[in-house]
């Protein structure tokens, strides 16, 4: 395995993670338990590893945050 692919791997897994603990903080009505903040810190671990790797910039997360909020503001009450 290469290390891009190594990496891309490691991301689905901790993406895969996060929607799990999402899921049971929504089950448990527990939204501020320590699972959900460790998968949280593990995701955005990855980003960054990402970043670093070259496959996106800090500037195109940003633009790309942008474009999402505007879709919530769109289609939710989240912003």
């Amino acid at each position: 395995m290469t290390k891009n692919e190594e990496l891309m791997v490691i991301t689905m897994e901790e993406c895969g993670e996060l929607i799990q603990e999402c899921s049971k903080a929504i089950r448990c009505k527990d939204y501020n338990n320590e699972s959900l903040k460790e998968e949280i810190g593990d995701v955005a671990c990855m980003l960054e590893l990402l970043k670093k790797n070259g496959f996106i910039t800090h500037r195109e997360i940003d633009n790309q945050i942008n474009v999402k909020k505007m879709k919530l503001m769109k289609w939710s009450n989240l912003i």
